[in-house]
């Protein structure tokens, strides 16, 4: 069977260690993290973890359970692609010289990226976006010389009304 894509968004207590103990459980099942993002909330106290990992259907169910075994854990939704919406920033170094300046700018321009830092010898791009879009990007500066690249891990939240708001969870702290 092959490994699918899957989107996890996890709203945890903000306590030391919770990330490590979280990381590890992928860890010791043999999973490799692809992208992990960490933020704060609207409630401070609550952090949410974005994590993208490959594995095989039935696996992540499992690895889900233990999650939500965690006592720092509150909530675990997968976030379906066509439901969420996803991005990554990236920023890029590119080389450039006087030639290949303006080719570099109508490329950074046609991904609606925008150049954060110029010098007599590179530019540097930043650009948001879904990975397709950052990969295709990528591909169309190497040519130019890619000298140095750094990019995030996803972020993602649903669309539309529905959402794992921390508020929801503030009232069914209320009601208990």
């Amino acid at each position: 069977m092959q490994p699918t894509r899957h989107t996890l968004s996890v709203l945890v207590e903000d306590r030391p260690g919770v990330l490590a103990r979280i990381a590890g459980l992928f860890s010791r099942r043999g999973f490799n993290i692809e992208s992990l993002a960490v933020g704060p909330t609207e409630q401070p106290a609550i952090s949410r973890i974005t994590i993208v990992v490959s594995v095989e259907g039935d696996l992540l169910e499992q690895v889900t359970k233990q999650l939500n075994k965690l006592i720092h854990v509150i909530k675990i939704v997968e976030l379906d692609p066509a439901s969420s919406v996803q991005r990554e920033i990236m920023l890029i170094k590119v080389r450039v010289d006087a030639h290949h300046r303006a080719p570099v700018l109508e490329t950074v321009d046609l991904f609606r990226a925008k150049v954060v830092d110029v010098n007599t010898d590179s530019v540097t791009v930043e650009a948001t976006g879904a990975r397709p879009k950052l990969q295709a990007l990528i591909e169309a500066l190497e040519p130019f010389g890619v000298r140095e690249l750094v990019q995030s891990g996803a972020v993602a939240i649903g669309r539309g009304p529905r959402s794992i708001s921390t508020t929801q969870l503030r009232s069914a702290d209320r009601a208990s």
